[in-house]
């Protein structure tokens, strides 16, 4: 899956606050989120949060600098 810092997510459940999209803040092994309702951020492992992901809402379009 294609994810890049920046990119705004929504997920399968709900956060406790009632908001479903997310903003990934770092990947690579681990995921850190932000809940884009309350502001809460959350470190996922790859495999559980690329399982939970319902859509992408929004891609950051990627800057070549070459």
């Amino acid at each position: 899956m294609d994810l890049n810092i920046g990119d705004i997510v929504k997920m399968k459940k709900q956060h406790p606050c009632g908001g479903f999209e997310w903003e990934i803040l770092r990947n690579g092994m681990d995921f850190r989120i932000k809940c884009l309702k309350c502001g809460h951020q959350l470190m996922l492992p790859r495999g559980k949060f690329e399982k939970n992901i319902k859509e992408i809402v929004r891609k950051v379009k990627k800057s070549d600098d070459n």
